[in-house]
């Protein structure tokens, strides 16, 4: 029957069952469990950083000695305090650091990592010799001596250690501080270490060392040619090797050796500085002006860097351009650049060279009332320098109107003699012993 005025029909037909959605539903909540089961327990928490992977202390030195051998340094560095990160407590890899440091130069944060090693082990003989040996170069010549002798108590055999000493003790005996056997005692320390390891790195450098401050240049040359065939990264052996064969008068090699180091250590000025006083030697005057101004803008606050250029221009007769540098190595001043330079104090070597120059380049430009001054403060300061009291008189004799005439110049007194007449400075090469890292 049908209801009137309704559309409501007891027989209306249902409609038919729709399989295609219900199997697209189905499909939906099987994605939903799968992702609520599977992905979202695999998912880290939003905006909480992800935890790497640590990485082993080992292959950090691993890393660190690759790059040492490959001459790398700085990287190296970096590499072993990327290791000490990750293993602070291991006392080997602060001395391994130490040691880097110290061949690039940086001697309190190479004391800073040997003491390091010694709070986590007081009793390691190789971190006491470290330490000992950055305290010396750093001028700490007491508490150096102090370091060795504890790491020597520790390990009697230490042959770093007795190298290590024999190179501060003639550093020591170089800066004139030491006593009157204190080079007797650097002799003695390199024959130790010698004793020990032959054939050691260090023990060959210390050898060249005490057998350059002793005069023995051809030995000290073998030494360091030694060293330098067991690790041909260190820019100061170069150096070394380079100062040798000048001294042997073996001019290329040395220059070829002062190259080798500033390729190594760009920032020092040692290697320009050396091949600037090699072309001296062999009166290429402008050859070596050059180099001296190319030490200048490596360090312009150096006040030896004034002082060797000021004596190029000397040389080369450029008497108005040699006193300005000479006047800051001698008085100190203020760089092109805005620092601050500090003067030398007058003493023997080749800082009496810079003053009795910077004296002859007033003279001979008729400047008397400043280069009289000078030569009075030589003649007081240096007596027992025969070479300074020489030209302090020379600078009277400009002064006065009767120079030294060359025929008249003693060569025992000047080393070599004079250039000419007004120019009395000798042959630098000749004038001052074998020095450790003499400027």
């Amino acid at each position: 029957m049908y209801l009137r005025g309704s559309n409501w029909s007891m027989n209306k037909r249902r409609r038919p069952i729709k399989f295609g959605r219900i199997l697209l539903l189905l499909a939906l909540i099987s994605a939903l469990v799968y992702v609520n089961q599977v992905i979202v327990p695999a998912t880290p928490p939003l905006f909480i950083p992800t935890p790497t992977a640590t990485r082993a202390p080992e292959s950090f030195i691993t890393e660190a000695q690759r790059l040492e051998n490959e001459g790398k340094f700085t990287q190296a560095i970096a590499m072993y305090k990327q290791a000490i990160q990750s293993d602070p407590k291991n006392p080997s890899t602060y001395v391994a650091l130490a040691r880097l440091l110290i061949y690039t130069g940086e001697y309190k944060e190479a004391v800073k990592n040997a003491e390091n090693a010694l709070l986590l082990n007081g009793n390691n003989s190789a971190a006491h010799a470290i330490r000992g040996w950055a305290l010396g170069l750093d001028g700490d010549y007491l508490a150096a001596e102090s370091a060795f002798t504890k790491s020597l108590e520790l390990d009697q055999n230490n042959a770093d250690a007795y190298a290590y000493r024999a190179e501060i003790l003639a550093a020591q005996t170089q800066a004139g501080t030491g006593s009157i056997g204190t080079l007797d005692k650097a002799v003695e320390a390199s024959r130790n270490a010698q004793t020990i390891a032959p054939n050691g790195l260090s023990t060959h450098r210390a050898r060249g060392i005490v057998l350059e401050l002793t005069g023995n240049y051809a030995d000290a040359a073998r030494e360091f040619e030694e060293a330098i065939a067991l690790n041909n990264n260190i820019a100061d052996l170069h150096l070394a090797l380079g100062r040798n064969y000048r001294y042997l008068e073996q001019y290329d090699r040395a220059v070829e050796e002062f190259n080798r180091a500033n390729a190594l250590n760009p920032g020092d000025p040692l290697p320009n500085f050396y091949i600037s006083r090699t072309y001296a030697a062999i009166g290429e005057y402008a050859k070596a002006i050059q180099f001296a101004e190319q030490s200048l803008k490596v360090d312009p606050t150096d006040p030896y860097m004034y002082g060797n250029l000021g004596t190029m221009y000397y040389k080369n007769r450029q008497y108005e351009d040699a006193i300005k540098p000479l006047k800051i190595a001698v008085t100190g001043g203020v760089a092109d650049s805005g620092e601050q330079v500090s003067g030398l104090p007058l003493d023997y070597g080749r800082v009496a060279e810079y003053y009795y120059t910077y004296g002859l380049a007033l003279a001979n430009l008729g400047l008397c009332g400043d280069a009289l001054p000078i030569s009075q403060t030589l003649m007081a300061g240096v007596k027992n320098d025969e070479v300074s009291v020489f030209n302090a008189q020379e600078i009277v004799n400009i002064c006065s109107g009767n120079p030294t005439k060359p025929e008249d110049i003693n060569p025992e007194a000047t080393g070599t003699g004079s250039e000419s007449t007004g120019n009395a400075i000798p042959n630098p090469a000749k004038v001052t012993p074998a020095a450790v890292g003499n400027k």
